[in-house]
């Protein structure tokens, strides 16, 4: 049996285009059921403060129904503030697909770990990490250079 798939975007917005289903193919497998909701401020807030007691938005929340169903919530706004002063060093479509996978690990059963970090660090690279490009300085020049990644 096939698991479902839905993204429901609440927010205002045009989303990123990023490869959704194959990364809860891959992490959660074909078989679960996954919605994807994009929610504005206010409702993050009621939600966080609801099931977390945190009065404040939250970039994303993840809840599992059962094994093989269960729902991300992400607040655009949020994660675009965070992208602005530089939290996490990505921009916003990378920051989003990072967030999808953080809460399809949650989903999974993981719990914030170096475990965690680690099937954070494999999957993101998988699937953005060649859209990344690194600052170098160049001393001869005096400038900084972009340099993209090099396949090893």
């Amino acid at each position: 049996m096939q698991g479902e798939f839905s993204l429901i975007n609440k927010a205002r917005g045009k989303l990123p285009s990023l490869p959704f289903l194959k990364i809860k193919n891959d992490i959660l497998g074909k078989k679960y059921s996954l919605s994807i909701a994009l929610i504005d401020e206010k409702t993050s807030k009621e939600i966080n403060k609801k099931y977390r007691n945190k009065n404040k938005p939250t970039n994303i929340l993840s809840f599992p129904f059962s094994k093989n169903t269960g729902e991300i919530i992400l607040c655009p706004t949020v994660i675009k503030n965070e992208v602005k002063i530089k939290k996490f060093n990505k921009t916003y479509p990378e920051l989003l697909g990072f967030l999808v996978i953080h809460g399809m690990l949650h989903l999974e059963g993981m719990e914030h770990s170096s475990r965690m970090e680690e099937a954070e660090n494999k999957y993101d690279q998988k699937y953005f990490g060649r859209h990344r490009r690194r600052l170098l300085h160049d001393a001869n020049r005096g400038r900084r250079i972009l340099k993209g990644r090099t396949k090893s």
